[in-house]
């Protein structure tokens, strides 16, 4: 091959024929009709994770209450709670109340 023959192939062009441009108008065409199912798509696999970590929260909020209820039934928890944060007394009983020296002490709010 000469210089003036590799010179020529180096400057000639590729030409876009019709069938191509329509090929390519086509390809570009479904492309942007698979960008707004896909984003879609991926918009609710966001939100049903998030549903489903939702899910779990209200589930472990759901036994945790299930728990206290069990508790709340039990008839010598609620005597136990009565005793300790209301200073309540059975009928007969006769109710003390001990005052530590020094500073005061508080109840724990979360106890009773």
């Amino acid at each position: 091959m000469t210089a003036a023959a590799g010179a020529h192939v180096r400057r000639q062009r590729v030409q876009l024929t019709p069938r191509a441009a329509l090929l390519a108008l086509v390809v570009a065409v479904l492309l942007v009709y698979l960008f707004v199912p896909i984003r879609a798509y991926v918009a609710q696999r966001d939100k049903l994770n998030q549903l489903e970590h939702q899910t779990q929260i209200l589930e472990q909020q759901k036994a945790s209450l299930e728990r206290q209820v069990r508790m709340l039934n039990d008839p010598q928890y609620l005597e136990r709670i009565a005793r300790e944060c209301l200073g309540m007394v059975k009928k007969g009983e006769i109710g003390f109340i001990v005052v530590p020296e020094g500073p005061r002490i508080r109840l724990d709010p979360a106890r009773c």
